[in-house]
């Protein structure tokens, strides 16, 4: 059983930052990579980034490149996501998920390809 536990959020004004993680605890010998989502009221689910479990490799949502950084401590179990610069727009309840490699064939950006979700973590960035 995987469990996924995020921190971090908070009330923020634009321009500041803020770092969210996600601890997990579980079958991590399955993981092949973490992501994190977010959702904002009223609209769907949408990619931020994700990082591969044993190589680090990350891939970003072209509206957090270069301001969002996403990190792993392999040995505390935990994902890391930096955001620096915050826009109102980046506003919404933030998710950690897990992507076994049951699913490496489902794009990354999809949160279909993801088998494994913590309860999120709410950013609130004032303008």
């Amino acid at each position: 059983q995987v469990q996924l536990v995020e921190s971090g959020g908070g009330l923020v004004q634009a321009g500041g930052s803020l770092r969210l993680s996600c601890a997990a605890s579980g079958r991590t010998s399955s993981y092949y990579a973490m992501g994190w989502f977010r959702q904002a009221p009223g609209l769907e689910r949408e990619f931020v980034a994700v990082i591969t479990w044993s190589g680090g490799s990350t891939y970003y949502a072209d509206s957090v490149k270069g301001r969002f950084t996403i990190s792993r401590d392999n040995a505390k179990n935990t994902v890391y996501l930096q955001m620096n610069s915050l826009k109102p727009e980046d506003t919404g309840d933030y998710y950690c998920a897990v992507r076994t490699r049951s699913r490496i064939t489902v794009v990354v950006s999809s949160s279909s390809g993801y088998d494994y979700w913590g309860q999120g973590t709410q950013v609130s960035v004032s303008s």
